[in-house]
């Protein structure tokens, strides 16, 4: 892995109506405020909520909770997270500890470990590139509580634009305004397919 990394925060947590019950996780880039939306499933937005939150800890550690005690016990340093990669839509994630070793992770995973560890998340220049939405003034995304139920896996992509026909059809001005108003009312998810598919356009 080469090139520039971005520094991201966990800007917030959309919830998206659609069948499919997913969430969006809104990372955003601290010097350019660019935003990075990744769709995830509700057992892994949960995950991130409860760290960031600071809710009440769960009678039984969660799973993410149990793994980063168990890094803490056998003295495994997460120093950062990096967000490296995005292939047909799906994001790729890296751990990299203080040790050398580097695994591979899902994005939804990594975060919900980072904020538990109050370590670094980086995305590289090439994914912000591919897939951040630019700052528009104004538009501050709602943090909502997951529903505690178990859902589509983490990373799981947003359909495809080619699965959207009313997409499809669209001009590149009717997507462009699409996009606008997907971004005024934090619709994330939505605004990452407006986006893949202006990029399919070139």
């Amino acid at each position: 892995m080469s090139g520039a990394l971005i520094t991201l925060a966990v800007k917030g947590l959309t919830y998206s109506e659609r069948p499919t019950g997913a969430y969006a996780l809104l990372l955003e880039a601290e010097v350019d405020k660019r935003r990075l939306p990744i769709v995830i499933g509700a057992f892994e937005a949960q995950a991130i909520a409860i760290a960031l939150d600071k809710m009440s800890t769960p009678p039984r550690p969660m799973t993410h909770d149990l793994f980063a005690q168990a890094l803490t016990a056998h003295e495994a340093v997460l120093e950062r997270v990096v967000i490296h990669a995005l292939v047909d839509g799906v994001f790729y994630a890296q751990l990299h500890f203080a040790s050398g070793s580097v695994l591979d992770a899902r994005p939804s995973d990594a975060v919900a470990l980072a904020v538990r560890l109050d370590c670094p998340i980086y995305a590289t220049e090439e994914v912000m590139v591919q897939a951040s939405l630019e700052a528009e003034q104004g538009a501050v995304p709602k943090r909502s509580k997951p529903a505690r139920t178990q859902s589509a896996a983490a990373g799981t992509p947003a359909p495809a634009p080619k699965d959207d026909p009313a997409l499809a059809r669209a001009s590149r001005d009717e997507l462009e305004a699409m996009l606008e108003h997907a971004l005024t009312n934090e619709d994330y998810e939505l605004a990452a397919r407006i986006r893949d598919e202006l990029t399919q356009r070139g």
